[in-house]
């Protein structure tokens, strides 16, 4: 009965991908006609022809921008269009939020760093999305942090009662030849999780915007996956929402896979999209069959582009916060492209006691889903915080390499009542620091700097280090997190010496391939350092770690962006 069902929901998405390119084909074709009779002649601002053939060795240039298409006339040839007439043609409504890139900050005067841990992976996915379509590059959609968590290092395992155990590493940093790379590793506890049982809430967004075929037929095979491996004493429930919200399935056993299949297969996109209503819904649910102890979580698949009701970032902030402390955690699920809202998922994520990741295909949804299940669904350190402290007799400047948008006030750390990010099991967090040590190189102003928390304490300016003394300490590492049902914060904290550090020859996996995969998203992002991608694959390849998508990424980028096109004007 499982495999008929599988195969249903296969034939479904067949229909609707021969459907969708039926209809794409239309539009195209109208928009075409529309181009001759109102554009004829006109040229772009490099003074080629909208709509001019491009007659190049490179025959197979796809347009790009969300969903590309190779057109052809009737005599089967093929048409290429500028960036100016694509962007015509195929109206982009992506938001993203931008972020500045982190500068450095003083020691003397900023001798605290604090953020908020982030598990999520969507950027990185979502960036493949666009390299493999050949789309323009948002650079606003590339989050440091998200590239470099994507991956996974090879961290100690916390001992006893603790969840999270931190892991340092001290180097030479790749981009600036005046600074040392710290790397933060944070690994959680893998926990059994045979015995927990779960209570989710699938929230799937079926307007109109999710009828694509990497939207709501990918959503139905990622939801089918994951609940082929719940159990009898699993609940699940599942909420659609459109124009208005509906419950399509409630408190269902996990061990009744065909019922919880066949519902799935039978949803169908169309309308408005009112997600405030299906959130409260789903809450709802989610209260109504809480387990004490279990798994409680809603899980929300959608392409975020909300327009019915509550609609903003801050509106839907507003909401997830109220939601968020009745013990139910939320999973937030990307898909699709075109008008796809990614700063409205990620507040959602950030806000919600969550997780965000972007599905751009089957194999990632079993990644998520399957492989990952138990840190994606199964949280073991809530609200979990970084503070760093720096000596400023020994260091004079950092930066925190990306985590922008996840930057907490210092006096937050201790604030148990401030949200963080939430570690499921097993999972990982990293961080970067570059740092300036005070043996010379460092600028700025020798004179006595005042505290920015402390307006009555002085230090003295910096000293510098003894090259004889290498046990001082460089820095502290703490970290705050709190038990999945508990509201008090735990403290763990490790010191970093200079005497840990290695030069760049005996630089360990871990830090090779966070390197890389940071150079990777400052060169595609808002970055002023930029790399070739020979000089990343230098650190990405030859690995006992798994760097095989990055390594991929890497040389699709090099065929679809740096190959160069020749146009005939």
């Amino acid at each position: 009965m499982r495999y008929l069902v599988v195969d249903t929901i296969s034939e479904r998405m067949i229909t609707m991908k021969e459907n969708t390119k039926k209809i794409t084909a239309m539009v195209l074709s109208l928009i075409m006609a529309i181009g001759m009779m109102t554009g004829c002649g006109g040229k772009d601002s490099s003074g080629s022809k909208k709509g001019e053939m491009i007659v190049g060795d490179n025959r197979e240039q796809n347009i790009s921008n969300n969903g590309q298409q190779n057109l052809d006339d009737a005599d089967g040839l093929e048409w290429h269009y500028s960036e100016e007439a694509i962007s015509d043609m195929d109206i982009n409504t992506e938001e993203y939020n931008y972020y500045a890139e982190n500068s450095y900050l003083s020691v003397a005067e900023h001798p605290l760093s604090t953020f908020s841990t982030d598990v999520d992976t969507a950027s990185f996915t979502n960036i493949r999305r666009m390299i493999e379509n050949n789309q323009n590059i948002d650079p606003n959609a590339v989050r440091t942090e998200e590239f470099i968590n994507y991956f996974k290092y090879n961290y100690e395992y916390p001992d006893g009662d603790d969840k999270i155990a931190i892991t340092t590493e001290l180097s030479d940093c790749p981009w600036n030849a005046d600074a040392k790379l710290m790397q933060i590793g944070l690994q959680a506890k893998d926990i059994d999780v045979q015995d927990i049982d779960s209570n989710i809430v699938f929230l799937i967004d079926v307007s109109g915007s999710m009828a694509d075929e990497n939207k709501l037929p990918l959503v139905v095979q990622a939801f089918a996956m994951l609940a082929e491996n719940l159990g009898e004493n699993d609940r699940i429930s599942i909420v659609t929402y459109a124009g208005r919200d509906t419950i399509e399935l409630e408190g269902e056993s996990g061990a009744n896979y065909e019922t919880i299949a066949s519902t799935l297969a039978g949803l169908t996109a169309g309308g408005s999209t009112a997600g405030a209503a299906g959130i409260n819904t789903a809450y709802e649910l989610a209260e109504k069959y809480f387990i004490k102890g279990g798994n409680n979580r809603v899980i929300l698949a959608t392409d975020g582009d909300l327009n019915v009701g509550l609609s903003s970032e801050e509106e839907l902030k507003a909401l997830i916060e109220e939601k968020r402390d009745k013990g139910v955690f939320l999973s937030v699920l990307g898909f699709g492209m075109g008008n796809y809202k990614d700063n409205r998922l990620e507040a959602l994520a950030d806000n919600g006691n969550g997780n965000y990741a972007y599905i751009d295909s089957v194999d990632e949804a079993e990644r998520v889903l399957v492989t990952e299940m138990n840190g994606t669904m199964f949280t073991v350190a809530k609200d979990a915080k970084i503070q760093v402290e720096f000596n400023p007799t020994n260091v004079a400047y950092y930066k925190l390499v990306g985590y922008e948008n996840r930057l907490l006030e210092d006096q937050d750390f201790e604030d148990d009542t401030k949200d963080a990010g939430d570690v499921g099991a097993n999972q990982q967090v990293t961080a970067l620091y570059e740092l300036i040590l005070n043996d010379g190189k460092a600028d700025g102003d020798d004179s006595k700097r005042t505290l920015k928390y402390q307006d009555d304490v002085e230090y003295p300016a910096p000293e510098k280090i003894d090259e004889k003394d290498l046990d001082k300490e460089l820095l502290t590492v703490s970290v705050r997190y709190k038990e999945k049902d508990e509201n008090e914060s735990k403290l763990i904290d490790k010191a970093v010496k200079l005497a840990s550090y290695v030069n760049k020859e005996e630089m360990s996996e871990n830090m090779k391939l966070a390197c890389a995969a940071t150079m990777f998203a400052k060169t595609l992002g808002n970055s002023e350092t930029k790399f070739t991608m020979n000089d990343i694959r230098n650190y990405a390849k030859g690995l006992k770690l798994d760097a095989e998508e990055l390594l991929k990424l890497i040389a699709l980028y090099e065929d679809n962006y740096q190959a160069p096109v020749e146009i005939i004007e």
